[in-house]
C-alpha cells in the first residue's frame, strides 16, 4: 500500500502501519495502562517533593540487561569516558525499542539514568509493565504517533478505508501537548537533574528509518539541559535498526556539549542549542553504513519482541 498521507515527514501508512495503530488505539483505552501510567507519574512527582521514587539498584539493572543483551548480540562501545560522573542528558537516535536497553547495559550507573519513553510502548504488554514496576527509572510520555498523524492525514486526503480509524485516534489518544502535563514533565525532569541522577532522552522523537538517518531533532532535550545546566553527551547507535542473533551494535559516545544554564532560555538559544546537538549526533552516525549479509537467526523475533 503507498503512502498516500501528502507529507515526507510522516511515515508511510502502510499494512503493517495500520496493524500498529489499532494496537495503540487499544493501549490508550486499556484502564490498566491507564492507571499504569497514572501511577508512575504520581510516584515520579514525589521526587519533587524531596521523595524517593522506587527503583531497583543501577548496578543490578545493569548486570540483568547486560546478561541479556550480551546473550543475543556482540556489543561494542566506543568513548564510554565521555559520559561524565555528574548530572547529565544522554541524547542518541533511535533506531529500535530495544535501544534503551542497549545504552543501560553499557552506560555507568553512576549517576542513576532515567529514561523518557513513550508510555503505550512502555506498558503495552503485562511483562513490561511488570519488569517496569519493579525496574523503576522509567517517565512515561503520552503522545500521539507519527503513523497516527500519517493516518489522520490520509483519511483527510480521501481515504475512506482510513476514516473510522482516524475518528477512534482522535476519541482515544491523548496527543500530550496540553499544557498540565508539560509542566507536569518539567518539575518531574528537573527534580531528577537536581537531585544528582541523569536522563536519557531520543530526542527525534520517533523511530528512524535507515542507519545513519536521523529526523530533526525536538527541542525538548535542549530546554532541559540549559534550564538545569548540566551538558548533554550526543550518542549514535549503530545497528539496532535489523537485528538477528549476534549481530554485532555499536554505542558510539561523543563529547559533552556544554551551555549557559538559564531558566527561561529564549528561542535563539534553544535553536543554537538544538542545531549544535543535532550535527554532533550526525557526526557520530555512520555514512555508508551495510548491514551483514548471509543468515540472520531469530530476525523476526527480535526486531518484534519489543513492540
Amino acid at each position: 500500500m503507498e503512502n498516500t498521507n501528502g507529507s515526507e515527514n510522516l511515515p508511510p501508512v502502510t499494512e503493517a502501519a495500520i496493524k500498529r495503530v489499532w494496537e495503540g488505539v487499544g493501549a490508550a483505552s486499556d484502564r490498566t495502562i491507564r492507571h499504569t501510567i497514572e501511577t508512575t507519574l504520581n510516584g515520579l512527582s514525589a521526587i519533587d517533593q524531596e521523595h524517593w521514587e522506587p527503583r531497583v539498584n543501577a548496578n543490578i539493572r545493569r548486570c540483568v540487561l547486560r546478561s541479556l543483551i550480551h546473550s543475543l548480540f556482540r556489543v561494542k562501545v566506543e568513548n564510554i569516558e565521555n559520559i561524565p560522573p555528574t548530572p547529565a542528558i544522554l541524547a542518541a537516535n533511535h533506531l529500535h525499542h530495544i535501544d534503551p536497553l542497549v545504552l543501560l547495559a553499557e552506560i555507568p550507573t553512576q549517576p542513576h539514568y532515567y529514561i523518557l519513553g513513550d508510555a503505550r510502548t512502555l506498558y503495552n504488554k503485562w511483562w513490561k509493565r511488570l519488569i517496569l514496576g519493579f525496574a523503576g527509572g522509567v517517565i512515561p510520555l503520552e503522545r500521539i504517533w507519527g503513523e497516527e498523524q500519517a493516518v489522520i492525514a490520509a483519511a483527510k486526503a480521501g481515504r475512506d478505508d482510513l476514516q473510522e480509524l482516524a475518528q477512534v485516534i482522535k476519541d482515544t489518544v491523548n496527543p500530550g501537548g496540553d499544557i498540565h502535563t508539560i509542566r507536569r514533565i518539567d518539575r518531574i525532569v528537573a527534580a531528577i537533574l537536581a537531585s544528582g541522577d541523569g536522563l536519557m532522552i531520543f530526542p527525534e522523537g520517533r523511530l528512524g528509518t535507515a542507519e545513519g538517518h536521523l529526523h530533526p531533532l525536538k527541542r525538548g532535550t535542549v530546554i532541559y539541559a540549559l534550564r538545569a545546566g548540566v551538558p548533554i553527551v550526543p550518542i549514535a547507535l549503530i545497528g539496532t535498526h535489523d537485528l538477528f542473533l549476534r549481530k554485532e551494535l555499536t554505542i558510539r559516545v561523543g563529547e559533552p556539549l556544554y551551555f549557559s544554564a538559564t531558566t527561561r532560555p529564549k528561542r535563539p538559544e534553544i535553536d543554537t542549542a538544538a542545531e549544535a546537538l543535532q550535527e554532533a549526533i550526525q557526526a557520530l552516525l555512520p555514512r555508508d553504513y551495510q548491514e551483514p549479509q548471509g543468515i540472520k537467526l531469530l530476525q523476526h523475533f527480535l526486531n518484534r519482541m519489543l513492540w
